[in-house]
């Protein structure tokens, strides 16, 4: 029999059972192993409130507090909320994550001097590999 996923669509070597959980979206009960996992990250005001507020606040430079929630999606919301999209045969080959758009790997982080045009990023530090002989 043919497969489609060499994962099965399961996140689970080597384990025998998870334990299940629900859906964000729509409570499904599901493998925590088989969730599309999302991390939100967003601001607890809407923006039209953020300068009333700001102008309220007692405080000088008080930045408002972020709401973080990890979201986990059942396989059929996901897809039908767009958070992840269906792929053909040969995309599903291809386990590199997704590039983002509106970050610039080339801009500089602050405190840190830009670099020249045309030179590559720093090589990133090799992990230690330990070797039992």
């Amino acid at each position: 029999m043919t497969f489609n996923r060499r994962n099965g669509g399961r996140n689970k070597h080597g384990r025998g059972h998870v334990d299940p959980i629900h859906c964000s979206n729509c409570g499904k009960f599901f493998p925590k192993d088989k969730a599309i996992k999302r991390f939100l990250v967003r601001n607890m005001v809407e923006q039209a409130a953020v300068t009333d507020i700001q102008e309220a606040c007692a405080f000088d430079g008080y930045t408002l507090p972020k709401l973080y929630v990890k979201m986990e999606y059942s396989v059929s919301c996901a897809i039908h909320s767009k958070v992840v999209r269906v792929r053909l045969d040969n995309d599903r080959k291809n386990r590199e994550p997704p590039q983002l758009f509106g970050r610039r790997d080339d801009m500089p982080k602050p405190g840190q001097a830009p670099r020249p045009a045309g030179a590559a990023a720093p090589p990133r530090p090799l992990k230690p590999s330990f070797c039992l002989l």
